[in-house]
């Protein structure tokens, strides 16, 4: 289907890119197709304890204590989590996780990232404050921008096939559908006057800057949807508490699912002391080490 999309929008950018770019936007705003709860996350899924809050369906398990947040990316669902949710469970937490506006079975359109920071601090009143964070593909800008509002408090954070630019989101979803640089431009422009009040200082705005909470960036060599570039581009961006841990051949969706993603992730969000493995970085390295040094490239 998004080959048909993309197809129709560059006949349409061939006569006018400022067209282009306003279908573009629609797009945007409605994914193309909602992600479904499959077979392997089922039993996950019908444990979780639902409510709606605000319009926006929302999951919990575990007993309440010790809250984990857990946020998906797009196309995706809270679901997607079901791996990590059984083994925090295990260990004693409380995983909590929604599914985005016209995502999983929340309806309407897609919201924005002002709109994930307003859910965010709901779930916060809500369940209390997170022992950590964990934030997949799309989910991490969204998650950094909470932390550094003030929305969110975690002293651990694990972001998988995360990126750091927000403009990366207009080139990406320009790329996927084989559109020109004249499109991309329509569609920022689209999205500044129409969710943002006309503001040009978004794609800095919500980039991500140094963050305060210990962070693992985990990256997959092959990941077809966020590229692997944006992993150092992330970590120089967040700064010394952020480290790195990349992998390879599981792509963008099989690293949600891979026994040890899920065991390095739930280990570092879970540990009382700094992980001390080698080629980690340490949290009190200083703002002008380099960034090579906090990076994982094993396999």
């Amino acid at each position: 289907m998004t080959r048909a999309v993309g197809a129709g929008l560059r006949m349409i950018e061939a006569l006018s890119p400022q067209a282009a770019g306003r279908l573009a936007f629609e797009l945007w705003r409605r994914p193309l197709r909602r992600g479904k709860v499959r077979a392997t996350e089922q039993a996950v899924h019908a444990a979780a304890r639902v409510e709606v809050v605000d319009g926006v369906v929302t999951y919990a398990w575990g007993d309440g204590t010790k809250p984990v947040l857990l946020v998906h990316g797009w196309r995706s669902r809270a679901s997607r989590f079901a791996a990590f949710v059984e083994r925090l469970v295990e260990l004693g937490y409380s995983p909590v996780s929604y599914d985005a506006p016209g995502h999983g079975d929340t309806p309407g359109r897609a919201g924005t990232i002002l709109d994930h920071e307003r859910i965010i601090q709901r779930l916060g009143s809500r369940y209390g404050a997170f022992e950590g964070v964990i934030a997949h593909s799309m989910g991490v800008p969204f998650v950094l921008y909470a932390l550094r509002d003030d929305k969110l408090t975690a002293e651990r954070v694990v972001v998988i096939s995360g990126f750091a630019e927000f403009s990366y989101l207009a080139d990406a979803f320009c790329r996927a559908l084989g559109l020109g640089a004249r499109t991309n431009q329509a569609l920022r422009r689209q999205v500044e006057r129409k969710l943002f009040a006309g503001d040009p200082e978004i794609w800095t705005k919500f980039s991500i800057v140094p963050g305060r909470s210990e962070l693992l960036s985990i990256h997959n060599d092959e990941d077809d949807v966020v590229d692997p570039a944006q992993a150092p581009v992330l970590l120089a961006s967040y700064g010394p508490k952020a480290r790195f841990r990349q992998t390879n051949g599981l792509g963008h969706r099989r690293i949600m699912v891979d026994p040890t993603v899920v065991a390095e992730a739930i280990t570092f969000l879970t540990a009382s002391e700094e992980p001390s493995a080698p080629g980690h970085g340490s949290s009190d390295a200083t703002e002008g080490s380099d960034v090579a040094e906090r990076l994982d490239l094993g396999a």
